[in-house]
């Protein structure tokens, strides 16, 4: 049903989507994604929590790493939380408002994520290529002006998005594509001009994500020449191993937002569950699989973390004998 607004707009609401033909299955498809909220939230809240507390780990590369939980954290709990509203309640329905909101920190995190995995391929060619100097480039000022770089690139860009959508009229459907808000799911559904909101949207795309990948994958260019000129096999080796949690970030983050490019553009007409389901993975998998990616990788994270339980265990007597 569409709602009347006397201002600008014929309705006043939008209806967020569930996943299209398994709405009888709602409630069971739900169980995997609570799983998969409840992994993300304890996975990056632990990293997080780790990083700040310990002061061994107050190192560039643990410290980008925060700041990528961060991200992480952030994006699931602007997604995770609309879907489950879906599958439990059927609750679709959402203010210009909140919507609005809700686009803007998806795609804020979004932004924030590609920048500080870029942040952290720059940290890993420094460490591979300059060693002797990776401590003097990368000072504790260094570190919190990238990071506060990142913060203005992404409000700069991202701020304007929403208050150009406020100047549109939504006259036509009020059915989103999507679990959530998204700027081009937005636009589509708007009665006015829409040149200025898709040029600058492209904009912000090629601006951000799309330039990172390119600066990522020129990163990783030169550290692989400098990896080519170890002599020994193992020194090339222990290099590369260096870069695995990384790079499987970057395949995490990148890989399903080209494949469903890809596949909007060239691929065959598939039903739209599978484009909905690729959808998600874009925003649901980083977050749930970064965490696991770098505490099964990265043996100080691990130990630390396994240190952090161990004293909660201690000190909770009920705990112990429970494990015991």
């Amino acid at each position: 049903m569409l709602y009347v607004n006397n201002n600008t707009s014929a309705i006043s609401t939008f209806l967020v989507t569930g996943i299209p033909g398994l709405e009888g299955v709602h409630v069971w498809i739900s169980i995997p994604f609570c799983v998969m909220f409840f992994i993300t939230l304890v996975g990056n809240m632990s990293i997080m929590t780790v990083i700040l507390q310990e002061q061994t780990l107050h190192a560039p590369m643990y410290l980008f790493l925060a700041m990528l939980a961060a991200s992480d954290l952030g994006l699931s709990l602007f997604t995770f939380p609309t879907m489950l509203r879906i599958f439990w309640l059927d609750a679709r329905e959402l203010t210009f408002s909140v919507c609005f909101t809700q686009m803007f920190f998806i795609h804020s995190f979004q932004d924030f994520e590609s920048a500080v995995i870029l942040a952290m391929a720059f940290d890993r060619y420094v460490a591979i290529s300059h060693p002797l100097h990776y401590c003097s480039i990368f000072t504790n000022s260094v570190i919190a002006r990238i990071g506060l770089a990142i913060v203005v690139r992404t409000l700069t860009l991202q701020v304007p998005l929403p208050i150009l959508l406020r100047r549109l009229c939504f006259c036509n459907s009020n059915v989103l594509s999507h679990s959530y808000c998204l700027h081009p799911d937005l636009i589509k559904l708007s009665c006015s001009n829409t040149e200025i909101n898709s040029i600058f949207g492209l904009f912000v795309v090629l601006s951000t994500m799309g330039l990172d990948f390119v600066l990522i994958i020129l990163s990783y260019f030169l550290i692989l020449k400098t990896v080519l000129t170890i002599a020994s096999h193992g020194g090339r080796l222990k290099a590369l191993n260096t870069c695995i949690s990384h790079l499987c970030a970057v395949i995490l983050f990148f890989t399903p937002m080209i494949c469903l490019s890809m596949l909007h553009r060239f691929g065959p007409k598939l039903p739209s569950h599978i484009y909905m389901t690729m959808a998600n993975m874009h925003f649901l998998i980083p977050p749930l699989m970064n965490p696991i990616v770098y505490v099964v990788k990265t043996k100080q994270i691990r130990d630390k973390i396994l240190k952090l339980l161990s004293k909660k265990d201690k000190r909770n007597p009920k705990l112990r004998l429970f494990h015991k």
